[in-house]
């Protein structure tokens, strides 16, 4: 595993959300294993919506784009040991109808070979911030 911890530093998810914040879809895969998987917060299974191989998780990533168009997420604080890691962050974003959501959230990674093979999406459950009008 100290290869890993090598490759894997805070540096490497700070650069990891930094791709999300710039929707940089060819960036994010470049962090993921050829066999990733992404739980995402949302969904009807207990983990969430569970994206398991590149074109699923490719495809779950750039559905967050497309629910919440200038999605960012901000104040990003990190953490690894061993082949584990965390990142923690304050998600903003504006729904197609106009609801705005912010929330703090985390993700727990697995490392593998210096990759994310495990991204597990968890945020906090807060009604949206603002209404459409209409």
């Amino acid at each position: 595993m100290v290869d890993v911890i090598r490759q894997v530093t805070t540096e490497v998810l700070q650069a990891f959300a930094d791709a999300w914040n710039r929707h940089d879809i060819d960036a994010l895969m470049s962090f993921m294993t050829e066999d990733c998987v992404f739980e995402a917060s949302a969904g009807p299974e207990v983990c969430g919506t569970r994206y398991a191989g590149r074109e699923a998780v490719r495809a779950g990533f750039e559905d967050v784009w497309a629910t919440f168009p200038d999605a960012h997420w901000g104040g990003a604080r990190h953490f690894v040991t061993g082949d584990r890691g965390v990142s923690e962050w304050t998600f903003t974003g504006t729904r197609a109808d106009g609801t705005r959501v912010e929330v703090h959230g985390c993700d727990l990674f697995t490392f593998r070979d210096g990759k994310i093979a495990l991204k597990n999406s968890y945020r906090k459950n807060r009604p949206p911030l603002g209404t459409p009008k209409g």
